[in-house]
């Protein structure tokens, strides 16, 4: 089964559980949401077709133990299936990271889900399939991109209706870049003392760019 690919690359992970941390990345193409933050918009259309071998061995060749399969929205294409199930057969560590619009119930139970539930500030608010909370673990992680403080109260009333911080290894909490403040965003979640993980896109301190380096 071929995959539509935008780029397969090697950097340091910006986020989640794993930020820091040497990766291979995997981004597949196409995307059904358009966030109005969107960073990667050049993953909506283009990309190229592989093979599922032709995208293992590409991987292999980095010599990396931590593989991320992201897009665009990687569960828009099925082939993402057969995908995660080799990469965890062929003894990587691997996460997903998708948008949270699409059913993760087929996605290999060895794989750690980093999803993302939509703010109001993101104009997606309504595509959130909150079916998913349910098939999360400890293993996965639930991610807010915050545009503003209504994002963040809105972000907070998720966190306690749903319990969030008990189903799932990590909340991260993640300001949009620059458009709102790291330092505000800190305060609240200071202020409040909610139990999630701050975090900043390691790789935009870094290299100023969405694709690492």
């Amino acid at each position: 089964m071929d995959l539509r690919i935008t780029e397969i690359f090697h950097s340091l992970q910006g986020e989640a559980r794993s930020v820091g941390r040497p990766t291979v990345f995997v981004r597949l193409t196409g995307c059904p949401q358009r966030c109005v933050w969107c960073d990667t918009e050049y993953a909506f259309h283009g990309g190229d077709k592989r093979a599922l071998q032709q995208i293992l061995d590409e991987v292999a060749q980095y010599q990396a133990g931590f593989v991320t399969v992201t897009g665009g929205e990687p569960l828009a294409q099925p082939g993402v299936h057969p995908l995660l199930t080799q990469l965890c057969d062929a003894g990587y560590e691997v996460s997903l990271e998708t948008g949270g619009a699409l059913d993760i119930s087929a996605v290999d139970s060895r794989v750690s889900i980093v999803m993302d539930l939509k703010a109001p500030g993101s104009g997606e608010v309504h595509n959130n399939r909150l079916e998913n909370l349910s098939l999360l673990a400890k293993k996965d992680q639930i991610k807010f991109v915050l545009a503003d403080r209504r994002d963040y109260d809105w972000a907070r009333m998720q966190l306690d209706q749903y319990g969030l911080a008990g189903r799932v290894g990590e909340v991260l909490f993640s300001p949009v870049f620059e458009q709102l403040a790291p330092a505000d965003l800190a305060g609240w979640i200071l202020a409040d003392r909610l139990p999630v993980r701050f975090q900043l896109q390691l790789h935009k301190l870094l290299w100023q760019d969405s694709r690492g380096r």
